[in-house]
């Protein structure tokens, strides 16, 4: 009998680890933005500073490390919403961070999101009209 536990034990630990390499990234919020985006808290009013994919986003307090995150990159994947089917399935975006979410000069769609894309952007992963989605990000 000691083989069969010693046998199940592992396979609990197999088990655990596959399910720990699901997920790549941290795990947040998003909301999202809309113009008027600058001045920003990053760069000001320089428009060299917004990629012409316009994939960027403001941070959140949890990852804008006092302005350190300005210009980071990070991958957003949309992983779940309130309502049902808000996520557009497989969509990932990548974005720049550009702005501080608490100083923006718009409002994001929902406070104390953890990353607010810029209204492009969201739109990417998510159906537009939600106002804050569950998200897997990566730097």
């Amino acid at each position: 009998m000691p083989i069969f536990g010693e046998t199940s034990l592992f396979l609990l630990v197999l088990l655990l680890a596959a399910l720990f390499q699901l997920s790549h990234g941290d795990v947040g919020t998003s909301a999202h933005y809309s113009p008027p985006y600058s001045p920003t808290a990053c760069y000001g009013s320089s428009l060299s500073q917004f990629p012409s994919s316009n994939m960027f986003a403001a941070a959140g307090e949890g990852i804008w490390d006092n302005g350190a995150a300005c210009g980071r990159q990070y991958l957003v994947r949309c992983i779940s919403a309130a309502v049902p089917r808000t996520c557009l399935p497989d969509q990932m975006v990548q974005v720049r961070i550009v702005d501080r979410a608490q100083t923006s000069r718009s409002s994001p769609s929902s406070n104390g999101a953890t990353i607010v894309l810029a209204a492009p952007a969201f739109g990417t992963i998510a159906d537009p009209s939600a106002t804050v989605i569950n998200v897997e990000f990566q730097q």
